[in-house]
């Protein structure tokens, strides 16, 4: 796969620390943070507008009038609730603000740079926010920034951050319908101004792809098993596949690009792992390529490859999508307790990060992608 760095969570906190403290002298300074968040934005905020957040970021870190932020201090911004999933995928660049779903169901935005009270706040649901996404922040997807969260209530709802107290939309089940506990939310389809869809998944294996434009279920399926994880291999285009992963070990890619009117979508399925496929996420320079993560400690790199053609009619001379293939290029084992989340650098192809129930985090560099 590669080569790996695992770091405990404590050590990672003293890594962070000890990029702002420049001097090592044990003290984040005023004159060190605006270096190094200077280092970070670049020309996108004036020296003036840097230096006012740097200010203001002292005040509230320190704890003890001294002028300088402690170890203790950077590492004390604590919650009432613990938080559950976050995301920074419907804010900009500049802003960098981060939106958190807690288990007694709030929606929270943070600056991380004045977190001791959000920027927005809602009850989003009644009980634990198990998943969250955003799109239309970080240069990815047209139309306004957008947060869906998925619940243990059986709801999905989208939030505009704009807008106070009320989503844009609410996914429930009918009156008198079971709910399902939702494990996992994805967007996609964001490739102009009005195209949005929300994709959800389900403890029953149910999967679920709402339109957000017409305010409709466009398609469902069943997977047989519960819904860890899923991914489409781009939010800001047309769409084009769909991974789902899943309990016992199994993931399945969806073509997206031609829905059948009783079959649905074509898809493939690989038995992935030993246990539970935790998470997936797609290469950002690469759709075809994917990594998954299990419950067995391990990752696992595939490529996805199209069929000669993509889509066939049928018997009564309507469209249907045809399925590809996908294989395994590489695997590696981490750790005895399963891998639980990762991420992929959108700037340095290979470089991913991925945490895992042992409590370590290791930052991963994958070679030779480019001759894939």
């Amino acid at each position: 796969m590669g080569n790996e760095a695992s770091y405990p969570l404590e050590m990672c906190s003293h890594f962070a620390f000890r990029i702002y403290d420049m001097d090592k002298d044990g003290y984040i300074s005023n004159g060190e943070l605006f270096q190094v968040l200077k280092m970070m934005v670049g020309n996108n905020l004036k020296d003036t507008q840097l230096q006012q957040i740097v200010d203001k970021t002292i005040i509230n870190a320190d704890k003890d009038g001294d002028g300088r932020i402690s170890f203790e201090e950077f590492c004390a911004i604590e919650k009432a609730k613990p938080i559950k999933c976050g995301t920074f995928g419907a804010t900009s660049l500049q802003q960098r603000y981060l939106a958190t779903g807690d288990f007694a169901g709030n929606l929270h935005i943070w600056n991380l740079e004045a977190p001791e009270v959000p920027v927005y706040s809602v009850k989003g649901h009644k009980e634990i926010i198990n998943t969250i996404d955003g799109v239309g922040g970080l240069g990815i997807g047209e139309g306004a920034p957008e947060i869906v969260t998925g619940s243990r209530d059986g709801t999905v709802k989208v939030w505009d951050p704009r807008q106070k107290d009320d989503p844009v939309a609410n996914m429930e089940p009918v009156q008198g319908e079971n709910k399902r506990d939702c494990w996992t939310v994805a967007f996609g389809n964001a490739y102009n101004q009005e195209e949005r869809v929300v994709c959800a998944g389900y403890d029953n294996g149910d999967i679920k792809l709402f339109d957000l434009r017409n305010m409709s279920l466009r398609w469902e399926t069943n997977i047989k098993n519960g819904v860890c994880s899923l991914e489409f291999d781009r939010k800001d285009i047309s769409m084009n596949k769909l991974v789902a992963t899943s309990l016992e070990g199994k993931f399945h890619v969806f073509d997206m690009r031609t829905q059948h009117p009783t079959k649905g979508f074509a898809s493939v399925s690989e038995k992935a792992h030993k246990s539970t496929v935790w998470q997936v996420r797609h290469l950002p320079q690469n759709r075809e390529v994917f990594l998954t993560a299990g419950g067995a400690g391990s990752l696992h790199l595939w490529k996805y490859e199209y069929p000669i053609q993509r889509s066939k009619k049928d018997s009564e001379g309507v469209e249907m999508g045809v399925a590809g293939s996908v294989s395994l290029l590489q695997n590696v084992t981490l750790s005895t307790q399963p891998v639980s989340s990762l991420d992929w650098s959108p700037d340095k192809r290979g470089l991913c990060i991925c945490s895992s129930f042992d409590q370590m985090v290791r930052v991963l560099i994958v070679t030779k992608l480019h001759k894939i």
